[in-house]
Parts: structure tokens; sequence; C-alpha cells
């Protein structure tokens, strides 16, 4: 048995490229990169997945005790269209936390997106995948065909599309750690998914994001 967790945890520059609210409730990033940081050490979940994190905010992951940071970095930094970053490193990348032995098994961006990606690696004999896939029909069945290579036990990611449409595409032998009825993870959305593969996801919810991202978290616990 494991437990997991999956966090999108807004990059700066996306936030000020799209104006999200969480800008106005953190105007000062250093201090959202703290509070983002203190909120993923108080996760209790033994592997944590997070998407489009800058490398401040890597630097700040780094020194959370009893965690082993695997980290990928896309070949493409987010380009700031509005408003200047306030980043010092605005390289993008995703990430996994592990409380235990792992080991990185393998990293790909996308080859028809070059900000979005996978991040393999082996925890208790299984592989877990953590992913962030592109919005919208056209890219995502190639970026999943490529996610089923890796032959995961879990899949945890922003998938930018509801369950039933990541199963569609994953194909058989997919299932999706069932949330609460009406559990949300980004506005009305529920596009964050903890997805098993020959294995039993329980206790799946959405936990608080405390206004520091556009989405929540996602938690499961999974049983071998």
């Amino acid at each position: 048995m494991i437990t997991v967790a999956t966090w999108n945890v807004l990059h700066r520059v996306h936030a000020d490229n799209w104006a999200e609210d969480v800008v106005g409730q953190w105007p000062d990033e250093s201090k959202r990169i703290k509070a983002v940081a203190d909120r993923v050490a108080e996760l209790e979940e033994q592997v944590v997945a997070l998407q489009e994190v800058s490398g401040d905010l890597l630097w700040a992951l780094k020194v959370i005790p009893n965690r082993t940071v695997h980290a990928m970095r896309y070949p493409r930094t987010p380009s700031a269209r509005r408003v200047p970053s306030p980043l010092y490193d605005s390289r993008e990348y995703l990430v996994l936390l592990v409380n235990g032995p792992s080991e990185e098994i393998d990293w790909d961006p996308f080859p028809n997106d070059a900000g979005k990606g996978a991040l393999a690696v082996e925890v208790q004999g299984h592989t877990i995948v953590a992913t962030h896939v592109s919005w919208g029909d056209t890219k995502r069945p190639t970026q999943l065909a490529l996610l089923r290579e890796y032959e995961p036990a879990v899949l945890l990611g922003d998938f930018n599309a509801d369950g039933a449409t990541v199963l569609r595409d994953l194909g058989p032998g997919y299932e999706l750690a069932e949330l609460p009825w009406g559990a949300t993870t980004r506005h009305d959305q529920t596009i964050d998914h903890v997805i098993t593969n020959g294995v039993t996801a329980t206790e799946a919810r959405v936990l608080e994001a405390d206004g520091l991202s556009d989405h929540r978290p996602v938690r499961a616990t999974i049983n071998w």
C-alpha cells in the first residue's frame, strides 16, 4: 500500500499571463512560494506529483526533509507576456517527491508540446508516472499513447480533461480513482486525476489549496 497526491501548483508566469485570481491574492511571489512549499511539506502522502513548478519553487522543495525530489525540466521556458516575471528562475519543471526508496526510470517532454511531459519513478516495485497533458483533443491522444508505453501502475497529474475522456484515450485496463460526487479540482472542472492500472485506488478526495493555486490537490490510497 502507498499513498499518493497530485497538485498543479501554478507557475507564476502562467498565472500572470492568464490573469489568474491567485496573483491578486498573492502579489509577492516569494511569499507564495514559501507557502506552497510549506503546504507540500504538510502533505502526508508518500508520493506527491507537482505540475508547473518554477525554478524558484524547486529550490524551496529541495529543502523539505525526508523527501527525494525527482525533477524534469521542460525544454520550453514560459515567456512573460503581460508583466515582467518576478521569478529569479522562470524555468518550468515536472516534479515527484517521494518519502522512502525510489528510483528514477525515465523522463520525456512530449514531442508535440515542449512544455508538457512525463516523469517516471519506481517505488515499491511499481512504476509511478507524473504527467501534465496538453489541453484539447489535438495533442492529448498522442501524449496518452506515450504514457501507456511506461506501463504505469499509477498515473498522477493534470490531464486537462475529464476522467471519462482520459480513460477513453488511454484505452483498456485503466481506472480512475473515484472522487466524491461533485468534487472539482480547478474551478468547476475535474481535470486532475489519479489513474491506476492493475492496482486499486481508494480513499480518493480533493484537498484544500488555500488559494495558493487555481488547482486543488487530489490524493488517494493505492493498494498493490
